[in-house]
């Protein structure tokens, strides 16, 4: 990921610094477990151990000669380490030392990740709580409908952040797996134990089955994750973006001192990290075809899943790292109007009452069907023709002889729409 949308802890994750130490882990853990055996003589180990170092510099320049990273990676350990290197990488192919390295990274990116998705977590629930009893409208199809409380729109965002929590905590399960099984995965060299033992000390399970390669199932779960929990901070955003269009304002983004919207037009207050959320959203989830894509590979292993894993790896952890952390700071600092909220929900003058006067009339004794004409017919005189859907009502002959004023005026009142939402956020937030 570039730099602009690498945030540092997400970055050194993923830095080639830190991909070259977790392949060392590797090799050191499978070196101790050999040394546990009797195969690597303990002044061979404590070489090994004091001497293993490597640089990237150095790396590079092997490669360009050998066409293979990790051949180039254990000449150089191989330079420093001296006589004792012979038993480093000793019954390995490459993929048990990338793959299971590959768990190592994955493992702290989903640690991270679960932090952010904690914090945004607060936030929401924060949110949820101050604007409970705020009423706004709801829209459907774009059109304003009935009203509901702003508090719910956090509410729902918080749950679904709960399972996305859920989901990425299972993903965190199910990549964290290394492998020692040799060539073709067949353990022609070594003994399961060893696998089992390495991936002990190492913090990881092992695959009980395995070919040349960690299973990309396992990937393609990791990134199908991502770009579940990326759409929905995309639901977030695009929300926000509604609310802070000029005609709408119900709620924007927060415009600090010195801050610029347009260079041409000064006036602009845009809704710009927002859109950034939903753009980003875009990458990782185009990111999560490329894990599906890499599941089926030839045979034991080959390595058309490798070159597109060592972009959409660590770009879709970094990316979904970032829109995480921004979409915390986006809702925390939201600036939200309930007077413009208000003046919204009186927009179609009484329009969304409809359904509360519809189910009135049938608790009177009318049809549904019958219900629906008169609520309907006053309904259609005021997108045709103006004037107060109250008004209209309460001169309507064949709605008044059933319904008092009383009953009337409270039909005409937010109370009864946020009259349960206590109950919804018991079943949240409990």
């Amino acid at each position: 990921m570039i730099e602009r949308y690498t945030l540092p802890e997400m970055g050194a994750i993923w830095s080639p610094e830190n991909k070259f130490q977790k392949w060392l882990d590797v090799e050191i853990a499978v070196c101790e477990v050999h040394f546990e055996d009797g195969i690597i003589p303990a002044d061979a180990l404590r070489e090994i151990k004091s001497k293993a170092a490597f640089t990237i510099e150095r790396i590079s320049e092997i490669e360009k000669t050998t066409d293979h990273d990790v051949i180039a990676f254990t000449t150089n350990l191989a330079e420093n380490i001296g006589a004792a290197a012979r038993f480093v990488h000793y019954g390995l192919t490459s993929s048990d030392v990338v793959d299971t390295a590959n768990a190592l990274l994955l493992k702290e990116s989903c640690g991270i990740l679960l932090q952010k998705v904690d914090a945004l977590l607060e936030v929401l629930k924060r949110r949820a709580f101050e604007f409970k009893d705020t009423p706004q409208i709801g829209r459907t199809h774009g059109i304003h409908a009935e009203p509901t409380s702003f508090g719910m729109t956090f509410a729902l965002w918080f749950a679904e952040m709960q399972r996305n929590k859920t989901r990425l905590e299972r993903a965190k399960e199910t990549v964290s797996v290394g492998k020692i099984s040799g060539a073709v995965g067949a353990f022609a060299h070594l003994d399961p134990d060893v696998e089992e033992r390495v991936c002990e000390k190492l913090g990881l399970q092992f695959a009980p089955v395995s070919t040349q390669v960690i299973q990309r199932d396992r990937y393609a779960e990791y990134l199908s994750t991502l770009a579940i929990i990326a759409s929905s901070l995309e639901k977030f955003a695009l929300q926000v973006r509604h609310w802070q269009r000029t005609e709408v304002r119900e709620a924007q983004e927060k415009f600090k001192v010195g801050q610029k919207g347009s260079s041409a037009m000064p006036h602009k207050r845009n809704p710009i990290l927002s859109e950034r959320i939903c753009g980003m959203a875009r990458t990782v989830r185009a990111n999560s075809i490329v894990g599906l894509e890499n599941v089926a590979l030839w045979h034991e292993r080959d390595i058309s899943h490798s070159s597109a894993e060592r972009i959409v790896l660590p770009d879709s952890s970094s990316a979904l790292d970032y829109i995480l952390a921004k979409t915390a700071s986006l809702l925390d600092g939201l600036v939200v109007y309930p007077e413009n909220m208000l003046k919204n929900l009186n927009a179609t003058r009484g329009l969304i009452f409809s359904g509360q006067l519809l189910l009135a009339l049938t608790q009177k004794g009318v049809s549904r069907e019958d219900a629906y004409v008169l609520a309907q017919r006053n309904a259609m005189r005021v997108w045709d023709e103006g004037g107060e859907f109250r008004d209209l009502v309460a001169a309507d002959k064949d709605i008044t002889d059933k319904l008092s004023a009383e009953e009337i005026q409270r039909i005409f009142s937010y109370e009864h729409y946020l009259r349960n939402v206590g109950k919804v956020f018991a079943r949240v937030f409990d």
